[in-house]
């Protein structure tokens, strides 16, 4: 037997474990040492591929501090009170908790960078308020799960960090990089939103109060200073990634420990809407005890362990692609196209798709190396390809069968993953036209660049 038609075999396997239900991990780590054994490539350079992907990358020490970040504000209140700000703000419109849920998303990725992290935690606070306020269950789901697209674009970004590991290229700017883009995710989703609820009538309108705005606001605070705290770091250069998720980390732990006993002596009720709250006790979130640490830091521990695995057999995976002359292959088929547009519209295509079907890190890990340096070489700027190349991956959060964040709405909302399709669809065409105005528009990725 050939080895084309063993590794056709071995390929029709792990698809057929991964349509079974089988993790992804598993799915990919399977293929790679099937393949490995089929065309002699030692498996003991597979180990040390695994092995050597964290021993060189500083960088990469941000990802879990990150994500214990999007924790710890949610375990100390600070993401509801961003949500409270944010529907203070537009709860006047129609739609206007829908349009809340996506400006909350945005908020919380910007301090957290994680796309489940965000969908889990504004889907479990603002789902059952939505349903409360007439909302149709299924799009307050879909809300959730096409909001949490933006946390892997907005800064801080997981999947930035990785981009600029396997790039080499500066983290930071990829950070300023993703400000306007994922703002112009965020608008063309609320959009959407008001579109949908408006033709259906739903929501339940609050008075337009700048009162209201301003009480959510300063309940808010901590929320806003940790935002610009990892932004001003890292856009001043004060920071590392690495370093500014260090920080970011000891400031909401710090945060969570002191405002838990202030909050008691005040006597605040949780349970309170913030403008309800004392002067006093707006400043002050909920917070959480030291013996609460813990259990925070290993559902942090879990996300890590299961991404960390991920990008390394992913790596180990692109070592045998490129063996089997894929990267040359695909390489050769994009080139071909033509030039600036025709590579553009290809490698979009080739991202989109795959995203479908994969998770944005493989993706990531296995395709930008190939399809950077055929984009810079008929002139898109490499700054600019990375956010478009991470923007379609974050698009294929939620195109089916993978789509990850609907599996995750679907796991905190209770409604059934096949139901969030048709609104989560109409999500879909809102992110893909902003796809195409970052794709069209460099300006939109490079114009806050200070070198540019």
């Amino acid at each position: 037997m050939s080895d084309g038609t063993l590794i056709t075999l071995i390929s029709l396997g792990v698809t057929f474990l991964f349509m079974l239900g089988t993790p992804v991990l598993l799915v990919i780590f399977y293929w790679v040492i099937g393949c490995s054994f089929v065309i002699d490539l030692p498996l003991a350079n597979t180990g040390n591929e695994l092995i050597n992907v964290f021993s060189k990358g500083f960088a990469l020490l941000a990802m879990p501090l990150f994500i214990l970040t999007g924790d710890l504000i949610n375990q100390s209140g600070i993401a509801r009170r961003l949500s409270d700000f944010a529907y203070s703000c537009l709860g006047w419109l129609r739609g206007g908790l829908a349009m809340a849920s996506i400006a909350a998303c945005g908020l919380f990725a910007a301090i957290s960078g994680s796309n489940s992290a965000t969908t889990a935690t504004i889907g479990s606070m603002l789902h059952p308020e939505m349903v409360k306020g007439g909302y149709d269950e299924r799009f307050s789901a879909s809300t959730a799960a096409a909001g949490g697209t933006v946390g892997i674009i907005i800064p801080p970004s997981i999947i930035f960090i990785v981009y600029g590991f396997l790039l080499n290229l500066p983290i930071s700017d990829l950070f300023v990089a993703g400000i306007l883009p994922g703002s112009l995710m965020v608008l063309g989703m609320m959009i959407m939103a008001f579109i949908v609820c408006t033709i259906n009538g739903w929501g339940i309108l609050i008075r337009l109060s700048l009162s209201r705005m301003f009480k959510t606001a300063i309940g808010a605070w901590l929320g806003f200073f940790a935002i610009g705290l990892v932004l001003w770091g890292i856009y001043t250069g004060k920071f590392s990634p690495t370093e500014a998720a260090g920080v970011t980390v000891g400031f909401c732990m710090l945060v969570g420990i002191i405002c838990y006993p202030l909050n008691k002596i005040m006597g605040s009720s949780t349970d309170l809407p913030v403008e309800d709250k004392g002067v006093l006790s707006m400043f002050v979130v909920e917070g959480f005890t030291i013996p609460q640490l813990p259990s925070v830091v290993s559902r942090s521990a879990q996300i890590t362990g299961i991404l960390v695995p991920l990008i390394a057999v992913s790596v180990a995976m692109q070592q045998v692609m490129s063996s089997l002359g894929a990267k040359d292959f695909i390489g050769d088929f994009v080139t071909g196209m033509g030039g600036y547009y025709a590579v553009l519209f290809t490698s979009m295509a080739i991202v989109f798709v795959t995203g479908m079907i994969l998770e944005s890190l493989p993706v990531t890990i296995i395709l930008a190396p190939i399809l950077a340096p055929i984009a810079a070489s008929v002139g898109i700027d490499p700054i600019h390809f990375s956010v478009i190349f991470l923007v379609g991956a974050s698009i294929g959060f939620i195109t089916p069968p993978y789509g990850l964040n609907l599996y995750v709405a679907s796991g905190v909302t209770g409604v059934p993953y096949f139901r969030l399709l048709p609104f989560s669809s109409l999500y879909l065409v809102a992110l893909l036209s902003v796809w195409i105005i970052v794709a069209l528009t460099p300006s939109l990725a490079l114009s806050l660049l200070p070198d540019r």
